[in-house]
């Protein structure tokens, strides 16, 4: 592996180097101008850290509790759909990297790599399942049981895609998934129907005819009586309808704008989550996902409120570079990063990164 390569963009201008315009496009691409997708990354400068000094940093531990289970790093691995398209063991390798590092890894239902396989790959691995909901329920039923099978700990129903948003780049290339690879979970029609399409996205196609759009806040019942796994709902960015899932019982809720890929022009994740955060208190554990490039926008987040974040692309560069290698060294070059800014500011452990610590530039404008 190169020196050169340090930090999480060297990954990610490796991968734009190295992988295959039809496959790059569909990781990097986000809905419509794309404005959201830069505002993921850029929000995070308008927070200021305001770090403490002489504060006994001698020893420190990284670690947290996320739903009952401790994780050695506050810093887990989003679901991202297709992952073979980056590296022959796609999924495989990127949850035996979180297992290394002791970290949640996160499979996503339309993954190129099956539940079993992912099982069997990382025993050990803190696992969970992210979920669509099928027009053919049983089939989603199905899922669940195959995931509780399997040792998975938690389910994450995605709640912001009654469609897949417009990515324009997958549009012009005609997005469809190489003929080698499948969405691994399923037979068929349900595994092969994106490997071709006539016009526009192969995805969204996909998505269009076999997703449920009628899906409504009372579905989590439907999910919560024949599962008891712990249910995580992510794509909530209002206050309001975190209230929701919080009333529904659910254990927690992933703050994100499936990285800025449904539509153009919401908040950053990192904007929403401190109104999310103020809405629910300690009734629900919250997460976030989004932008997520560098130590720094780790503790952030976690100042801003969030138990522990997640990332997507990231490791997908990290899976381009070198496979599992790859996103173990991600995942070491955001701990390291994290590490360093913990001691700078004065915290020897995840819980003394309070709300103090991180605030909004106009801050500054009122002193």
């Amino acid at each position: 592996m190169s020196e050169a390569i340090v930090c999480v963009k060297d990954f990610e201008k490796h991968a734009f180097n190295v992988l295959p315009r039809n496959a790059l496009d569909y990781y990097r691409s986000g809905a419509g101008a794309e404005e959201t997708l830069a505002h993921n990354r850029k929000a995070y400068s308008k927070y200021k850290i305001r770090p403490r000094c002489l504060r006994n940093v001698a020893k420190r531990d990284l670690s947290t509790t996320v739903l009952g289970e401790k994780v050695q790093i506050p810093i887990g691995i989003s679901p991202t759909a297709m992952q073979r398209m980056a590296h022959p063991e796609g999924e495989c390798a990127n949850a035996r990297a979180a297992q290394a590092m002791g970290t949640i890894f996160t499979l996503s239902t339309i993954a190129t790599s099956s539940i079993e396989e992912v099982a069997q790959a990382a025993p050990y691995c803190t696992k969970w399942f992210q979920l669509y909901i099928y027009n053919d329920r049983n089939v989603t039923r199905r899922l669940v049981e195959r995931a509780e099978k399997a040792g998975f700990k938690a389910l994450v129903l995605t709640v912001d895609t009654p469609m897949f948003g417009l990515r324009l780049a997958d549009i012009r290339n005609k997005f469809v998934l190489p003929p080698h690879l499948k969405f691994a979970n399923f037979a068929g029609d349900k595994a092969t129907g994106i490997n071709q399409t006539e016009s526009g996205s192969g995805l969204n196609n996909y998505v269009n005819r076999l997703f449920d759009q009628s899906l409504e806040w009372k579905d989590i019942k439907w999910l919560q009586s024949f599962t008891k796994l712990p249910i995580v709902v992510k794509g909530v960015l209002t206050a309001e309808d975190a209230l929701i899932a919080a009333d529904l019982g659910v254990q927690g809720i992933l703050v994100s704008n499936h990285g800025a890929r449904q539509v153009d022009g919401t908040p950053a994740s990192i904007e929403a989550l401190p109104e999310i955060v103020r809405a629910v208190g300690d009734r629900v554990e919250v997460y976030m996902d989004g932008g997520i490039t560098d130590g720094t926008n780790v503790f952030k987040a976690l100042a801003l409120g969030a138990r522990m974040v997640f990332f997507g692309r990231p490791a997908l560069w990290g899976l381009a570079h070198s496979g599992e290698e790859g996103v173990k060294k991600i995942l070491n070059i955001l701990k390291t990063e994290l590490d360093y800014a913990m001691a700078i500011t004065g915290c020897a452990t995840v819980r003394d990164i309070d709300h103090r610590m991180v605030v909004h530039e106009s801050y500054y404008n009122k002193l």
